[in-house]
């Protein structure tokens, strides 16, 4: 086995804030007019740097919500509705993380494994995310999405459903 059963837990937990910390969307947009833009979108929050202003002005942070009404009667405001639910899974999985990582007896007596539903929830995260990528691609947006975190979503929830756990019930 590639990873002992004892420590698929801890496994879990690292995998789930990991992703939290790799951009699932990565876009790079030139416009008409010479002007570019640089998005780096987080499973939680998008980083948006416009080249040529000062990065005092420059860059800006939004979280899924705030992204959709900027966009707002756009045609790429789908990706953004879509990515809000993926940020909505992903939330999830920080969230029974944290539980698992601060009460792991308490986890572990759930009726569900716990590093099976965070492979779970990583996995839905990582089909939502390649959703919103898919749309980006295909909604008149003038560049070519590049989705780094998709792949690692789903390779860290494949993993996680995979694990064989023999110390748990």
């Amino acid at each position: 086995m590639w990873v002992r059963s004892e420590y698929a837990g801890e496994l879990a937990v690292l995998m789930t804030w990991l992703a939290a910390l790799i951009p699932w969307n990565v876009s790079y947009a030139a416009g008409t007019s010479g002007s570019a833009v640089l998005f780096v979108r987080f499973p939680l929050v998008q980083v948006r740097y416009v080249f040529g202003v000062p990065i005092a002005r420059g860059v800006s942070l939004a979280d899924p919500l705030s992204a959709i009404a900027f966009q707002q009667g756009q045609p790429i405001e789908l990706v953004y509705q879509v990515w809000a639910v993926g940020a909505g899974v992903y939330a999830a999985a920080l969230l029974v993380s944290i539980v698992y990582y601060r009460r792991e007896a308490w986890a572990e007596s759930w009726p569900v494994d716990p590093v099976r539903l965070l492979g779970a929830l990583l996995l839905v995260t990582g089909l939502v995310f390649a959703a919103a990528t898919y749309y980006l691609a295909t909604r008149g947006f003038s560049s070519l999405p590049i989705p780094i975190g998709v792949g690692f979503l789903l390779l860290f929830g494949g993993l996680l459903l995979v694990i064989e756990r023999t110390d748990v019930a």
